[in-house]
């Protein structure tokens, strides 16, 4: 058993409902089903009885309910008191951007998880604490849901990549509507990209294609383009294959969509170690002008309403910095 499968368990029993329970968790209902049935094999027993109208806990289910409950309170103890006591590394997890000045100006207090994990299971496992600290993307709806702070590390403006041959390739900037934006089936990877990609496409005129070979990034990404033979959002993720040379990058007319990268915390974390890194952070995205105006950010982006008033800040009259 894995502390995280038990905290599934216990939603699942609580809401008696596997989309509540998503919900609650901010997981995929598909994702919170695998683990669950998971969970039953390894234990060797059905836990609920489910059906398309209600879920129930069997016995055994029922049995484990209290066991659950008990096993999460002593680990969360125990965390609690080994991050009150150790002096050991603050432990940080990663998504996709990751600059060298940032590993090094934190070398002396961090450790780099090594599970590269999507954005929605890393500020889970920042919440479960698994993980001290995440630089990740992550929505108001999560940081309320999970007692979780985030401080904004830097907006990536998303260019769209174009067929070299097509008439769009020739332009300064690609207009918003004639862009794709791809949506991958597997939200267990995806769950972040695929909320922001609609709602980019629900404000921008954007059309949405549905893919399901994990086409947002790589070769496949690549494929989808030359396919489409139109403007596609490029996602955040980093691409290890080779840019094709039939292909160009062109900035996107507005809304010209940004994704923010966020250093996140427990709200309740109040460790110096934390703060010192938090500090650290803020004053390198300063000086390294990260933050960069005017990009588009969902209504759901925790730092939507700040970065607009960043930006009529500085079109007033007279303001120099």
């Amino acid at each position: 058993m894995e502390l995280r499968q038990l905290r599934y368990f216990l939603a699942v029993a609580e809401e008696l409902h596997f989309g509540r329970a998503a919900e609650r968790l901010h997981i995929a209902s598909p994702s919170l089903s695998q683990q669950i049935k998971k969970l039953e094999r390894d234990l060797g027993a059905a836990l609920f009885v489910r059906d398309r109208r209600h879920v129930e806990l069997t016995r055994a289910g029922a049995a484990l309910v209290g066991d659950a409950r008990q096993i999460l309170e002593l680990a969360d103890a125990a965390a609690r008191r080994v991050r009150g006591t150790a002096r050991t590394k603050l432990r940080l997890g990663h998504v996709s951007w990751l600059p060298a000045e940032l590993t090094r100006l934190l070398g002396d207090v961090v450790r780099l998880d090594e599970w590269v994990l999507p954005s929605h299971t890393q500020v889970v496992r920042v919440a479960e604490g698994t993980l001290d600290l995440a630089l990740a993307w992550v929505d108001t709806g999560r940081l309320s849901s999970l007692g979780l702070v985030a401080h904004l590390v830097r907006i990536e403006t998303l260019p769209a990549i174009v067929p070299g041959d097509q008439p769009a390739a020739r332009l300064d900037t690609v207009p918003a509507p004639s862009v794709s934006v791809l949506v991958d089936s597997d939200q267990s990877s995806w769950l972040a990209w695929n909320e922001f990609a609609l709602d980019y496409a629900a404000a921008s005129g954007a059309r949405v294609v549905h893919i399901d070979d994990g086409g947002v990034t790589g070769q496949a990404f690549f494929d989808h383009v030359t396919r489409l033979r139109v403007p596609v959002l490029q996602s955040p993720k980093r691409h290890t294959a080779p840019f094709p040379p039939s292909l160009v990058r062109r900035p996107i007319g507005a809304p010209g969509p940004g994704w923010t990268w966020s250093l996140v915390h427990r709200r309740d974390d109040d460790r110096p170690e934390v703060a010192q890194v938090v500090e650290r952070v803020l004053g390198l995205r300063a000086t390294m002008r990260w933050d960069e105006p005017g990009a588009w950010l969902p209504a759901t982006d925790p730092h939507r309403a700040s970065a607009q008033r960043h930006e009529r800040r500085e079109q007033q009259p007279g303001h120099h910095g």
